[in-house]
């Protein structure tokens, strides 16, 4: 059993389980410290029983503020905001309150790649873990991409690296946190309502190179003047890329090629993931695999095989020569502007979901290839109104989308991309993105 470096709290409370809270119990208690969970929930109830049966404190149902009684920390579900009762009087009791990834960054002694951005994240962690898996070396993937961090970190051999995918949520909550290789692929506004400001955001952001020293890595995005702005004193070695611009030391593209510092990767034209915004994930990924050892025909092997990750501009199906993609993924505006960007064939966009309060007219001029909209969700009304003002017909359905997927369908002709990209949350009708984006999936194998 792997053990905790510079961790020195006896008590714990883990507050909300779901995975990440699951796995950061089970493995503090595996180390003999005494770990108290609260979960407003009822959850699983052999999830309760093995945390019972390893000795833990277990208080569901509610959250008494008892349960901070005697504790030395907090460790916290990424979901849970800051202005819960729970940890607005830990804050006044001077308690820490970190998230399970600070736990996984403790267990390690291996290189840590931590890849952050408002949206790429997923991508460019999964093209990183590719690339480094066809070189010489080994690479597990964890994170805010599914496989919990603690989990993964126990099972790293010697010279695996951890690939971590890692979202505001979770980067609000770590302390020491020190990643070998920091990405920070763009920073945009999102999440301001778990945030409240934008510098919230940002700074939640800016977590992941806070602790690297001049021995590590600094991958940034030198054309996102937020990005460029906020790693001005970082200490560790910056290593920008550009879709936009050449730069030393780094990753950048032209028309025909991407290159890293003055050598050729490989041809863009050889390249199987589509899309403009795709590229600037190539590039991080790129840096990131030059980094870690990556030789450049693994690097190019890779760019040559990897059509996309299942949820994000993913290739679903050809049918009647009208091609459909998934891209459930895109849970805000910027996403759903990126994905219409990416083709040129006229466009079936199937959109909506969760209202966070925000309007949609910053879609208006992605909508010039979009010959019609089939609306759905809470936020239909909303883009019902930026589809009049664009000019383009839409499609209101209060169904899931088994039916949205046959109204685009009967609005399609030859050659036609039909995209699911909702610029919205899935929680008003499924419980996650993934449910939302395997429902699409399922839709459109119906039609074949």
């Amino acid at each position: 059993m792997k053990g905790l470096k510079h961790f020195p709290y006896s008590r714990v409370l883990v507050l909300g389980l779901a995975k990440s809270g699951t796995a950061a119990a089970k493995y503090l208690l595996s180390t003999g410290r005494k770990v108290r969970v609260n979960d407003q929930q009822a959850p699983d109830e052999d999830v309760l029983d093995d945390l019972h049966a390893l000795g833990a404190e277990l208080i569901t149902g509610s959250h008494p503020l008892s349960v901070l009684d005697d504790m030395d920390v907090i460790i916290k579900n990424p979901g849970i905001s800051y202005d819960h009762p729970i940890l607005t009087e830990a804050v006044q009791r001077e308690l820490p309150i970190l998230t399970e990834i600070e736990l996984a960054g403790l267990l390690v002694d291996n290189d840590i790649v931590g890849i952050t951005g408002s949206n790429g994240k997923t991508t460019t962690a999964t093209l990183t873990t590719a690339m480094i898996n066809e070189g010489d070396r080994t690479a597990k993937l964890a994170g805010n991409i599914g496989s919990v961090a603690t989990d993964v970190a126990q099972t790293l051999q010697v010279n695996e690296t951890l690939i971590l995918e890692l979202s505001s949520f979770q980067l609000m909550g770590v302390n020491t946190f020190h990643p070998n290789i920091a990405v920070l692929l763009n920073i945009y506004e999102a999440h301001l309502d778990y945030h409240k400001t934008f510098e919230n955001y940002r700074q939640a952001k800016c977590n992941i190179f806070a602790e690297q020293s001049s021995d590590d890595y600094l991958v940034y995005n030198a054309d996102n003047p937020v990005v460029n702005a906020s790693v001005a004193d970082a200490a560790a070695i910056k290593i920008p890329f550009s879709v936009s611009q050449r730069v030393t030391h780094g990753a950048w593209s032209d028309e025909t090629c991407i290159y890293f510092n003055e050598e050729k990767i490989a041809d863009k034209k050889d390249i199987v993931l589509v899309g403009d915004h795709n590229l600037e994930n190539i590039l991080a990924a790129v840096c990131a695999a030059k980094l870690s050892g990556v030789t450049n025909d693994a690097i190019r092997h890779v760019l040559q095989t990897f059509s996309g990750v299942k949820h994000r501009l993913q290739h679903v199906a050809t049918i009647n020569e009208r091609l459909f993609y998934n891209d459930s993924k895109a849970t805000n505006l910027l996403a759903t502007q990126k994905a219409l960007s990416a083709f040129q064939n006229p466009v079936i966009l199937l959109a909506g979901g969760l209202d966070r309060g925000n309007e949609f007219d910053d879609l208006k001029p992605y909508l010039d290839n979009v010959k019609a909209m089939v609306l759905f969700g809470e936020t239909k009304e909303k883009l019902q109104r930026i589809a009049v003002e664009a000019a383009v017909p839409f499609i209101q359905t209060t169904d899931h989308l088994d039916e949205a997927v046959k109204l685009a369908f009967t609005q399609s002709e030859r050659g036609d991309i039909i995209l699911l990209s909702p610029a919205c949350a899935s929680w008003d009708q499924y419980r996650t993105f993934e449910e939302r984006g395997d429902m699409f999936e399922q839709a459109v194998h119906k039609i074949d």
